[in-house]
């Protein structure tokens, strides 16, 4: 008896299996044998009709590719949605306050994916809301821990930007990473982040629990702003190439845990200069970073010391050496809420700074020289980082005006956030 109910059963488990290509009326019949062998209740079959019935209804999506090579084509979306509730206490600086209330769209990309076999694709973003860009590359991967990135995408420099904008647990990057790697307004740097070029990167385990991780790139010297700028032929400040370098050394913790400590370093030629009138004029520009990483159970952990040479950054006569760090705790407490701290501060060696350079969608605030950032928030995963919701506590202040005299200006106030990605 034994044996023959599992032979049934088996039968039972290949017509599921099929289950796309039959019609719920084709199994009729072999349900209805299996309800006079005893095999199925007469409830279990009907509920076994239902789920043939429903599984036939549905209608997988279909993508197909272009090219004759293609064998693999995806497309998926980032969505964010922001309110930023943001008030404003300036003083000795001859410059009004004006609160921030606004609800805006932060990130719409759209990615499409692609493979034309031998390890070889592209991918390419585009940011709807921005009408910006992300990545644009075709990419070669001979092994799992190695591959070849050519064309349009952030360095591996400056750990906090290189991240993923999907996985930014304090909803926006720190102060610091802004400040050095945002577009370049005479304040800002516009070091790292988007270049056009080839890219190397690569890993190598050493031992069961302990690796390393590289990259290198050479790119463009300027920071590319638009798909316009990535596509022009180039001018007397953007046509020497520069150099980047990424070392670090990882290692594996219980319960798939991870830290990773590293270094990196970009040499921008001509990016250097006070204002931002002097590109290509033989001022360059070199940035150092120092970052780790720790992901141990519930606690996170994410710091990084990033400093600059800017030839003439000051004025005609004077370098400029700005410095900043941040340190961003995060704990669990369940599956689904995370707690998120964060401070980051800015010495801009008399370079300047302003509220709006540093804290998003805050006002100018005035050119000072020094920086604070204070962040307190939390997360809610829906479903992970496909669907969350994030509130946060936002704290800023620039501080003590270029000529050394006593000035401030602070922002407080709220930031949310809603994503969802596929």
């Amino acid at each position: 008896m034994f044996t023959l109910k599992f032979k049934y059963l088996a039968l039972l488990g290949g017509v599921l299996l099929s289950a796309s290509a039959l019609r719920a009326q084709d199994s009729g019949p072999l349900l209805d044998a299996l309800v006079r062998k005893g095999i199925l209740t007469n409830q279990e079959a009907e509920d076994l009709r239902a789920d043939l019935v429903r599984d036939n209804n549905t209608i997988p999506a279909k993508a197909v590719g272009g090219g004759k090579a293609t064998d693999r084509l995806s497309i998926g979306m980032r969505m964010q949605m922001q309110y930023a509730s943001l008030d404003t206490d300036i003083k000795n600086v001859a410059v009004g306050p004006v609160a921030v209330d606004h609800a805006f769209l932060r990130r719409m990309y759209i990615t499409f994916k692609a493979g034309v076999g031998g390890n070889w694709g592209a991918t390419m973003t585009y940011d709807l809301a921005s009408g910006g860009y992300d990545d644009a590359i075709i990419e070669w991967k001979p092994t799992p821990d190695l591959s070849f990135n050519f064309g349009l995408r952030k360095v591996n420099v400056a750990a906090e930007e290189r991240g993923s904008s999907g996985d930014i647990r304090a909803i926006e990057r720190s102060s610091v990473t802004r400040y050095f790697v945002e577009s370049n307004n005479g304040r800002r740097l516009g070091a790292a982040s988007y270049r056009t070029g080839a890219f190397l990167d690569g890993k190598k385990e050493l031992s069961a629990t302990n690796g390393i991780v590289y990259s290198a790139a050479v790119t463009t010297a300027a920071r590319n702003e638009s798909f316009a700028i990535a596509s022009a032929s180039g001018d007397a400040s953007t046509n020497r190439p520069a150099f980047w370098g990424n070392f670090g050394v990882t290692g594996k913790l219980p319960d798939n845990g991870s830290w990773v400590v590293g270094v990196g370093s970009g040499y921008m030629p001509d990016q250097g200069g006070f204002g931002t009138t002097n590109f290509g004029r033989g001022f360059d520009l070199t940035l150092y970073s120092a970052y780790t990483n720790v992901n141990a159970g519930r606690f996170g952990f994410i710091a990084e010391y990033l400093t600059a040479k800017v030839e003439r950054g000051v004025n005609a006569t004077t370098d400029a050496s700005p410095v900043g760090v941040y340190f961003q705790p995060s704990f669990l407490l369940n599956e689904s809420i995370e707690l998120v701290a964060r401070y980051a501060t800015v010495d801009s060696d008399r370079r300047g700074v302003t509220l709006a350079d540093v804290i998003r969608s805050a006002p100018s605030g005035g050119t000072m020289n020094k920086s604070e950032e204070w962040y307190f928030g939390g997360n809610y995963y829906l479903r992970a980082n496909d669907l969350k919701l994030q509130l946060g506590l936002v704290s800023g202040k620039t501080k003590e005006t270029l000529a050394g005299a006593p000035a401030e200006a602070k922002v407080i106030g709220l930031r949310s956030q809603m994503q969802i990605q596929f």
